[in-house]
């Protein structure tokens, strides 16, 4: 199985968020991890997306749209084997 097919499944049985890039909309996991940073002082926010590299290239600046919000794209990168990517975002 390839890693597209994982994430048509997940897609299927709702398991993935809708990400909307200008006119193009794909699924992907999307996280908000509450982490303490700075010695357990504050909570940081940090916002991903991991999708199939295949359906979406990205750039830094772009923004995105994630359950009606917007995020700007702070990184791009492949993992794994180069067939996923991993976008970290900062919510506008």
């Amino acid at each position: 199985m390839n890693v597209t097919d994982l994430y048509e499944a997940a897609a299927r049985n709702q398991l993935l968020t809708p990400v909307t890039v200008g006119t193009v909309t794909i699924q992907c996991a999307f996280r908000a991890p509450d982490e303490a940073v700075l010695d357990g002082l504050v909570l940081s926010r940090d916002y991903h997306i991991e999708y199939p590299t295949s359906w979406l290239t990205l750039s830094i600046s772009d923004v995105v749209v994630i359950k009606g919000e917007s995020y700007k794209v702070r990184e791009v990168r492949q993992i794994r084997d180069g067939s996923e990517s991993r976008t970290t975002l900062s919510k506008l």
